[in-house]
């Protein structure tokens, strides 16, 4: 498998998201992600449309910031979790909640990340698949 770097990350990707509660509903998200130089790494961002079901969609708006080693944070600089280089699991534990992702690079330049959430009040799986543009 490629180690990835952080320089194939940057620029644009299609974003395509859904995220399937245990409740049975499932929500979309559709936009775009860009991956920008920042301060030494790169800032991520991604920005769409959301919809869920039963409701009005809504704008949607998130930003990470990358390092070098493929380490991801907060917008707020906390550490968020780091990406295998050559993809596979991951976790980030956020009290009282666990999130558990895969990440999967056998596509490239396509590529997803599959989230599993559970906590006390949380419970779904989250899967964003990206396209380089």
């Amino acid at each position: 498998m490629i180690k990835r770097t952080l320089d194939d990350f940057q620029g644009r990707w299609r974003l395509t998201r859904a995220i399937a509660h245990d409740t049975g509903q499932t929500a979309r998200f559709t936009g775009l992600a860009a991956w920008q130089p920042h301060d030494g790494g790169l800032i991520y961002t991604e920005i769409g449309r959301l919809e869920i079901p039963g409701q009005p969609s809504m704008s949607a708006e998130r930003k990470y910031v990358w390092d070098r080693d493929l380490r991801v944070y907060f917008d707020d600089g906390r550490f968020f979790h780091q990406v295998p280089e050559t993809g596979g699991p991951t976790e980030h534990w956020c009290d009282p909640d666990q999130y558990d992702v895969v990440y999967d690079f056998s596509q490239w330049p396509r590529w997803s990340c599959v989230w599993d959430v559970r906590g006390p009040r949380k419970s779904y799986q989250m899967r964003s698949d990206y396209e380089q543009l």
